[in-house]
């Protein structure tokens, strides 16, 4: 599954801990097939992976 990579620092000048999040060792599918549905945009930031297809822009403007 793909995710993005954000860097902390620019996690916290985004304010990432307003997403829903999971830890990085929970399966990606499996959040995706129960709760955040399969076109969901997500992103690692630290050892969490956010959810924030409620601002598709942060996904799209990370670099990595």
């Amino acid at each position: 599954m793909k995710t993005k990579t954000l860097y902390v620092h620019d996690g916290e000048h985004l304010n990432i801990d307003r997403f829903p999040n999971f830890d990085r060792s929970g399966s990606i599918a499996g959040m995706k097939k129960l709760y955040y549905g399969q076109n969901a945009l997500l992103v690692r930031c630290g050892s969490y992976i956010y959810n924030v297809s409620s601002e598709p822009s942060i996904y799209y403007n990370v670099a990595h």
